[in-house]
């Protein structure tokens, strides 16, 4: 295969995508929209925010926040690439663009209860307290998801789920504690 057919080849599965994300739209729209399960899902990406707003270390919102939009950020990268092989799914959609975004999972529930759990505790063992959360998660919250028809892990273990909670928890820490940061500065400086 050379060249201009691989860009044939891409063009023909980017047209399949497209066709795909009309289905989906469709099924947010016809299907989802409104109903308990829709309602459930855009409480759980709203209430986690209002509860950690509350409930949050005011002097060390910016340290969670990096620790948050880490998870964000690796979440993403991991479904993305999960869904792209066809590893697991989200057949129940909440928005009717996008084949793979979850509000809840990766910018609401995962990011404030790692926040949450940074600040617990802070000077306990992280990969005790990584440990906790990401069994409560992968054996107690994904299940109930399974459930809700909200995730299908299609076979999946959740053992592995476990170990990426728990990864993305560390990863958390890692950025919001460890990593040393200094003030930004008005000063002029004579180093150049």
């Amino acid at each position: 295969m050379n060249f201009n057919e691989g860009i044939k080849q891409s063009e023909k599965g980017f047209q399949q995508i497209l066709e795909g994300d009309k289905l989906l739209s469709k099924a947010v729209v016809n299907d989802f929209l409104y109903t308990w399960q829709w309602w459930l899902g855009i409480a759980l990406f709203i209430l986690p925010w209002v509860i950690w707003i509350i409930f949050r270390k005011k002097e060390s919102t910016g340290r969670l926040l990096i620790g948050g939009f880490i998870t964000i950020i690796l979440s993403l990268i991991i479904d993305l690439i999960t869904n792209s092989l066809g590893i697991w799914a989200y057949p129940m959609k909440f928005l009717p663009v996008g084949t793979i975004l979850l509000l809840p999972y990766h910018f609401s529930l995962t990011p404030v209860a790692i926040m949450l759990t940074l600040q617990i505790k802070p000077n306990a063992n992280p990969f005790i307290k990584g440990a906790i959360l990401s069994a409560i998660t992968a054996f107690g919250f994904m299940k109930i998801f399974v459930m809700l028809k909200f995730y299908d892990p299609k076979g999946w273990p959740s053992f592995y789920d476990f170990l990426i909670f728990l990864c993305l928890y560390l990863a958390a820490y890692w950025c919001s504690n460890e990593l040393s940061f200094n003030n930004i500065s008005n000063k002029k400086s004579t180093d150049r």
